[in-house]
C-alpha cells in the first residue's frame, strides 16, 4: 500500500509477515541488510514491541506522534519479523503524525513497515504523484494524503546501552532531542541499525553539486533565499526558511532532474537546526558520505 506520512510517502506492508516484507524489499530493490522502520498507532503499541527505558519513554512522550524513530531492543520479535529488522536484536519504531496513516494503523492493529515509496537510492517521494510514479505498480492500494508537510524522513535515534545516539538527522533536531535526553553521541558502529545511511542515497539521475554559489551552464539550480527566477531555477525557500526548504527538497530535486540538466547545483544551506538533516540528504545525494 502507498501510504502518506508527515515525512514522506511510504510503501507499507504487515511487519509480521515475512512474505509481505520480502515483497517490499523486492519492489524497492532495497538491500536486505538495511532494516525497515515499523510504524504503530500509539506509544503503548510501540512499548509492547520494543523494550523502552526511561529515555525512550521520555522521547516518545515529547515527540510522538511525529517524525522521530526510536531504535530499541526488540521485545516482541513476532510483531516485526526478522527480515524487517535485518536480523538485528533491535527494532526501529515510530508513531507517525499523518491522520491517514494513523487511521490505517488503528484499523490494522499491528505494526506496518513503510519505507519510502521509491526505488532504493532515489529521492524519497513527498507527493502522491511522485510516489505512484515510482512504485504505484507494486502496490495493491494507494492513499493520496496530499503533499507531505515535513518532507524529510524521520530523525532516528538509538536508545540502547550508553548515551543516546543520533543515527539519522531529521525534522526533530539535535537541540530538541538534547533538551530531553542530554548530549547525543554520534552513530559510530550503530549506523547499521538505521535506514538512510548508505553513502549514495536520495540521488536523482543528474549529478548533484552542493554548496554552489551559482549554477554553471547547463545546470539546474536549487536556490535558498533571495534569487532571481529563471529557467531551471527551483527555490527551496525564497525567505531562507529551513522548514520550507525541507518540505520542498525532494520534490524540487525530482523537478530539477526532469529538465535533464548536466548537473543539479544546490545553494549552501546553513548546517544548523533542520539544516543538519537537509545537508545530510544533500551530501548523500552527491555521494559525499563514506
Amino acid at each position: 500500500m502507498l501510504l502518506p506520512t508527515e515525512t514522506v510517502y511510504g510503501l507499507g506492508a504487515d511487519a509480521s509477515n515475512p512474505a509481505a516484507v520480502a515483497a517490499i524489499f523486492e519492489a524497492k530493490g532495497r538491500p536486505r541488510f538495511n532494516p525497515l522502520i515499523a510504524h504503530v498507532h500509539d506509544a503503548e503499541a510501540a512499548a509492547r514491541i520494543a523494550a523502552f527505558d526511561d529515555r525512550a519513554q521520555a522521547l516518545a512522550a515529547a515527540f510522538w506522534p511525529g517524525p522521530l524513530t526510536i531504535v530499541a531492543p526488540i521485545r516482541d520479535a513476532a510483531a516485526v519479523c526478522d527480515l524487517a529488522r535485518a536480523g538485528l536484536d533491535t527494532v526501529a519504531i515510530r508513531v507517525p503524525g499523518h491522520p491517514l496513516s494513523r487511521a490505517v494503523l488503528a484499523a490494522f492493529g499491528g505494526a506496518v513497515v513503510a519505507p519510502s515509496a521509491n526505488r532504493s537510492g532515489r529521492p524519497s517521494p513527498t507527493t502522491f504523484a511522485d510516489a505512484f510514479a515510482e512504485t504505484g505498480d507494486k502496490a495493491d492500494a494507494a492513499l493520496d494524503g496530499g503533499p507531505c508537510a515535513v518532507g524529510l524522513e524521520s530523525t532516528v535515534v538509538a536508545v540502547l546501552d550508553g548515551p543516546v545516539r543520533l543515527l539519522r538527522p531529521g525534522a526533530v533536531t539535535r537541540a530538541q532531542l538534547e533538551a530531553v535526553v542530554g548530549p547525543l553521541a554520534q552513530a559510530d558502529d550503530d549506523a547499521r541499525r538505521s535506514p538512510g545511511r548508505l553513502a549514495l542515497h536520495y540521488a536523482p539521475d543528474a549529478p548533484v553539486r552542493i554548496d554552489a554559489a551559482a549554477p554553471r551552464e547547463g545546470e539546474a539550480f536549487l536556490a535558498f533565499g533571495p534569487w532571481p527566477d529563471g529557467e531551471g531555477v527551483f527555490n527551496l525557500s525564497p525567505t531562507a526558511d529551513l522548514a520550507e526548504a525541507a518540505a520542498n527538497l525532494f520534490a524540487f530535486l525530482r523537478a530539477a532532474d526532469r529538465v535533464r540538466p548536466t548537473a543539479i547545483a544546490v545553494a549552501p544551506i546553513p548546517d544548523e537546526g533542520l539544516g543538519e538533516a537537509i545537508n545530510d540528504r544533500l551530501r548523500r545525494a552527491a555521494g559525499f558520505v563514506g
